[in-house]
């Protein structure tokens, strides 16, 4: 997918500030964060939407993946995000996981 934004960022294309990564996932600072840790990890592979997932290793490896990356910036309690779709707020159709931690959060999410 030579026009997705993560598509570029995953290949170097794209600068960002890597996180983590492994053979299957790579996780980099959000450009806009909305807590003191906001990463975002995604697959290696496009996929555009968690509707269109299809691999249930690949989207348990990015759950783990955000797990690793809590652990190593000592987090105690954070969120996992996942929009799908423009109506949930997905604005980069690439699958990712929003890490969000080091503040409270309310419920519902709004």
């Amino acid at each position: 997918m030579s026009e997705c934004l993560f598509c570029g960022i995953v290949s170097g294309a794209i600068p960002s500030r890597r996180v983590d990564e492994d053979d299957a996932t790579f996780a980099f600072e959000d450009i806009a964060p909305r807590a003191p840790t906001h990463v975002l990890i995604v697959p290696k592979r496009h996929v555009a939407t968690m509707a269109d997932a299809s691999d249930d290793a690949l989207v348990g490896r990015l759950m783990l993946s955000a797990a690793r990356i809590a652990r190593a910036r000592g987090l105690e309690s954070y969120r996992l995000v996942v929009n799908n779709g423009e109506g949930a707020g997905q604005t980069v159709f690439h699958l990712h996981v929003h890490l969000l931690g080091g503040r409270a959060f309310a419920w519902p999410p709004g």
